[in-house]
């Protein structure tokens, strides 16, 4: 298990990516500009009435800013892990087992704030999306949107910042995610973007948290409903 989290979430894979001065400009520009238009859109879409069309529409428009916002700001990288001492891999099998740990954290706290009610009610004022709609439709806009959010934030942000990117990277997910009003879904973008930043800047690039991300929230689609 030691050796399993050092290699996913903190030995830095041997590579080159850095971009020219122009390049690494372009690419703030641009993150910077969609940060601000995704955090409106993510606000605009869980205001919306659950199940309402809008809603739907909402969604799949700010999976598209995410994903826009990525590849305007440049290359993008999928990235790789060590196997052994001198074998490096696409990071697959271990960042959905890392997904699926996340969850099992997660499934263990939702048991502790759902007898908090104020806590609790935030969690259900989400819920109520997998409750009025149409959970196939839902679960196929989570994954998607688990993919854009990757891609602009741990794709085109994390290669914006030169310094410190996994907390600057965090705080800009966590900052937009906030925009929705509901705290515990800022809590949990502290978590799950901090272990994908970590990822990232393991692997060097974002397959890593693409896989982390969905795994964690599609199980959460599923899962929380039947804990509240």
């Amino acid at each position: 298990m030691r050796t399993f989290i050092r290699q996913s979430l903190w030995d830095v894979v041997p590579r080159d990516q850095r971009d020219t001065p122009e390049a690494l400009r372009r690419r703030q520009v641009v993150a910077a500009a969609v940060v601000l238009v995704g955090a409106v859109v993510l606000g605009w879409s869980l205001r919306l009435t659950p199940g309402g069309d809008l809603f739907y529409v909402a969604a799949i428009v700010l999976a598209g800013v995410w994903a826009a916002g990525a590849f305007l700001s440049g290359r993008l990288h999928l990235g790789r892990m060590a196997r052994g001492s001198e074998i490096f891999v696409r990071p697959i099998l271990a960042p959905i087992l890392l997904g699926l740990v996340m969850v099992g954290v997660f499934v263990l706290g939702a048991l502790v704030v759902r007898q908090i009610e104020p806590l609790a009610s935030y969690v259900s004022s989400v819920l109520e999306f997998a409750d009025e709609g149409s959970l196939t439709l839902l679960a196929i806009i989570t994954f998607f949107n688990g993919i854009a959010e990757e891609l602009f934030f741990r794709g085109a942000m994390y290669a914006a910042i030169p310094r410190h990117p996994v907390l600057w990277t965090t705080v800009a997910y966590v900052v937009a995610t906030l925009a929705t009003g509901n705290v515990m879904l800022g809590f949990a973008a502290i978590l799950l973007g901090a272990v994908c930043g970590l990822e990232r800047r393991a692997s060097g690039g974002i397959l890593a948290p693409i896989l982390t991300h969905v795994t964690w929230s599609l199980s959460m689609l599923f899962l929380l409903p039947l804990l509240f």
